[in-house]
């Protein structure tokens, strides 16, 4: 899956700022729009591209443990022009964007050290009373808050993780020799309505990268052609939107290279280890930490005994804040002499989507064609035959 694009109207979450209504204008636009451009009544966000205003939409929904329907009116489900009205809670939401804007600026030189989910935590009100049940029981450990420690451990080192995987999914002579495939399978997410839907995969190697995923609403589609990336998503707001320079583009060509495990070294740079040892799933991984390009944070979790990597774990910017983007890897199996995950879960704070793969056909001629910029999807009436 290619994960570097993540949004949709519906599963946005609560809003310091009101959306809808779209602008025909914009519905099939090939530049970023900006959010003013596109929705009404926003206040506060204004300035920022709609890609970033729905991930904030989506950091809102993580902080109070809320959907769409938790700031706006229950209405604004079946008409999105609603979302453009007022209710105490978003006047709220406000208020606090802004106090917490002012506090960082004044604390700490405009650093976003303080964020929503500082204090709410996932829970619509922040706790001001200490919790014995905390306090007094074992925490349980989530490996994607560790940090590289000065005193952590500096072995294995980062090319003996990174060449115990290349041997681990069957070595760099056979890794070298993939230089295409398609895969085909199953997808199921907020867009689908949790329902498995078909979806297909296109790679080239180095960089090339196509999924195209068919819902009952209409096909969506994200594009990576080596450079840039588009995103043709029948579910979003502005149906064909660029990639974003920084985390985005970063995201897209990772998901691409990462297709082709011989590349691994060359994907990000600077890589660092210092990570305490950890666990998922109840196995020891080690954590590997990478830049992209656009200096987007990268840790890649690796089986401490396979040396498989079971997860990636990056960041995209948003106006208040950063929001985690995982993908965990897992059903491994080999094809032309290289295992490849036949599961892959995609999470990030405004949806889930569960990759199912029946097919993978290696070293196949995939036209130069299927990476171009796409065309808007067309909304399809739900039960309408394709």
């Amino acid at each position: 899956m290619n994960a570097y694009k993540r949004i949709s109207a519906l599963t946005a979450g609560i809003a310091g700022a009101a959306i809808l209504l779209v602008t025909p204008a914009f519905a099939q636009t090939e530049k970023s729009p900006m959010v003013e451009d596109v929705f009404k009544n926003v206040q506060v966000l204004k300035g920022i591209p709609v890609n970033q205003f729905m991930e904030t939409m989506g950091f809102f929904s993580a902080a109070i443990g809320a959907n769409c329907t938790g700031c706006h009116v229950a209405e604004s489900l079946q008409d999105q022009a609603k979302f453009a009205e007022d209710v105490p809670r978003k006047r709220m939401a406000r208020q606090m964007v802004t106090m917490v804007n002012n506090f960082n600026k004044q604390a700490f030189g405009g650093r976003q050290v303080l964020t929503c989910w500082t204090c709410h935590r996932g829970g619509p009100s922040p706790e001001n009373v200490p919790s014995l049940l905390a306090q007094y029981t074992i925490p349980v450990e989530d490996p994607n808050a560790l940090e590289i420690s000065p005193d952590g451990p500096k072995e294995p080192t980062a090319d003996q993780i990174l060449d115990k995987y290349i041997q681990a999914v069957g070595g760099a002579a056979a890794a070298a020799n993939l230089k295409s495939f398609v895969a085909k399978g199953t997808i199921e997410g907020y867009d689908t309505y949790h329902v498995k839907v078909p979806v297909e995969i296109y790679s080239k190697a180095p960089s090339a990268r196509t999924m195209i995923w068919h819902t009952q609403n209409g096909d969506s589609s994200t594009v990576f052609d080596g450079k840039a990336g588009w995103i043709a998503m029948v579910s979003n707001p502005v149906r064909l939107i660029p990639v974003l320079p920084g985390g985005e583009l970063d995201g897209a060509k990772l998901d691409a290279d990462l297709g082709f495990p011989g590349g691994i070294k060359t994907a990000l740079k600077n890589w660092r280890v210092g990570f305490p040892m950890t666990a998922i799933d109840d196995k020891p991984v080690y954590i590997v930490q990478g830049m992209g390009a656009g200096n987007t944070r990268v840790k890649l979790y690796f089986d401490a005994e396979s040396g498989l990597l079971v997860r990636q774990l990056r960041y995209d910017d948003t106006i208040v804040g950063k929001v985690p983007v995982q993908m965990d890897y897992a059903d491994y199996r080999a094809v032309a002499g290289v295992k490849v995950p036949y599961k892959i879960v995609i999470t990030w704070t405004d949806n889930q989507q569960i990759i199912l793969l029946t097919d993978v056909q290696a070293n196949v001629n995939v036209e130069a064609a299927r990476f171009a910029k796409p065309a808007a999807p067309v909304l399809r009436p739900r039960g309408q035959a394709r």
